[in-house]
């Protein structure tokens, strides 16, 4: 069971953007955007915040927006920001626009690897073993070549060349990267770091990124407790193996990510509540840590693209704001666009669109309906609580207990019944009165109801 420890919990969702995809800039540095297509500065981001707002949003994710040579974690300089995107300035002053309405600003943070155009690596491309950055690089040898046939072989992410992987248990690639950190909350107000490829990483960094971060960040967030927010990357393994109280405040869920969609796909809710009975009921092994919950994000493809009922669109965003964790939203998916990941790359993933073309997606009225959870959860604060105990699953229904707030989610379509546990409740997310318990009451069809105390 993991250690419990104060969390910056987000109350409503946070909002996944991708800059260099959203924002329309050329996919490379050396090549011009689309002729049809004129891309934005990162300033550009201002004028979402309407459109944020509107879903409840109170923090905003951004993709890499630090200079690379093309997807943003090839990264080139951790100080300054993608020329393709603006200047620190812009991003400063887009910062201090999203502060002054409510929502807190969250980067991406890439420090396993760099691309090969990165500073250090340059140098030891040009002098080899008389660099003084051979120790920067994992794994680095000079008598074989590696994946560039250059005469250099160097450890790398998932075997891709382009990304050269640093040794973070150097102490000036420490220093390097706490410099990058400290400009981007002194400089630009930056209130977290979503931690690329954080299971990789040599877990000695994160008790001095701790550190250090808290050292130096003294904002109050706009509904957390003031925590500089750290939150890694994992896909498989132990999440509390990188968390806790000098550490990382969460990870990214990927076990619950599957259940959220194949528990619909599949007709079986069951696989989904074991995930979260193992994750966050008694004994649950991950309680006290802040997972970070979605459908979909920049890595996998589009929520729309997977669910075999575009319906379950509904119940599956009831149980991503209902469980226990932080939901993030990813543009785009607020309307059910589509998106399927590409042979080659992923900027399918990450299309150009404005919050104008995001009102008109194929599924205009799922905004609503996000906008309606994001509000229950400041309505109903159990929800933003560690409390999770599972009252009852079935292939379509699944109902739990948090705290004193009751969820119960149905993913047929035909209303399924539920008895009410003992207690007088109204209902929060449907406005029914009046429901007491030992009463046999009707789950809506491909929706959900959240019961609190009268």
């Amino acid at each position: 069971m993991s250690e419990y420890h104060p969390k910056p919990e987000f109350c409503g969702p946070v909002y996944h953007l991708f800059p260099l995809g959203a924002l329309g800039a050329a996919h490379t540095v050396r090549e011009a955007p689309p002729a049809h297509q004129e891309p934005a500065t990162i300033r550009s981001l201002i004028d979402w915040i309407p459109h944020i707002r509107g879903l409840g949003a109170d923090a905003v994710l951004l993709g890499p927006v630090f200079h690379s040579e093309s997807h943003g974690y090839d990264t080139i300089d951790l100080y300054t920001v993608d020329p393709r995107l603006g200047s620190n300035e812009d991003l400063a002053a887009v910062s201090e626009a999203f502060h002054d309405a409510g929502i807190s600003i969250l980067v991406d943070a890439v420090f396993n690897h760099v691309g090969r155009q990165f500073f250090a690596f340059r140098d030891v491309l040009a002098q080899r073993e008389r660099s003084p950055y051979c120790h920067w690089f994992s794994g680095l040898r000079f008598d074989r070549s590696g994946p560039a046939g250059d005469g250099v072989d160097y450890d790398t992410w998932d075997g891709h060349g382009a990304l050269v992987k640093l040794d973070t248990t150097q102490p000036d690639v420490v220093r390097y990267i706490m410099g990058a950190t400290t400009r981007w909350i002194e400089e630009l107000g930056v209130d977290g770091l979503r931690l690329d490829a954080a299971d990789v990483i040599s877990p000695n960094l994160w008790p001095q990124l701790r550190r250090h971060v808290d050292e130096r960040y003294r904002r109050t967030l706009p509904f957390g407790n003031g925590r500089f927010w750290l939150n890694g990357e994992m896909v498989h393994g132990d999440y509390g193996a990188i968390c806790g109280r000098d550490r990382l405040d969460g990870t990214t869920n990927y076990e619950a990510y599957k259940g959220l969609y194949s528990s619909h796909n599949d007709h079986n809710y069951f696989e989904i509540a074991h995930s979260l009975q193992r994750q966050f009921g008694p004994g649950g092994i991950y309680r006290g840590l802040d997972l970070l919950n979605f459908v979909d994000n920049h890595d996998v493809n589009r929520i729309a693209s997977i669910l075999n009922d575009p319906r379950h669109l509904y119940p599956a965003h009831v149980l991503l704001f209902t469980m226990p964790g932080t939901p993030a939203i990813y543009y785009g998916s607020e309307t059910g666009i589509p998106g399927e990941k590409g042979g080659s790359d992923d900027w399918n993933l990450r299309p150009p669109r404005t919050p104008a073309e995001l009102h008109n997606g194929p599924h205009p009225d799922l905004r609503a309906a996000i906008a309606r959870l994001a509000a229950l959860r400041r309505e109903v604060p159990d929800l933003a609580g560690d409390d999770y105990e599972q009252l009852t699953v079935s292939s379509t229904l699944l109902a739990f207990r948090r705290g004193r707030a009751v969820v119960a989610v149905n993913a047929a379509d035909t209303p399924s019944t539920l008895e009410v546990p003992p207690g007088d409740y109204r209902d929060a997310l449907n406005g029914d009165e009046g429901l007491g318990g030992g009463d046999t009451i009707a789950v809506p069809p491909l929706w959900g109801r959240v019961l609190v105390p009268r």
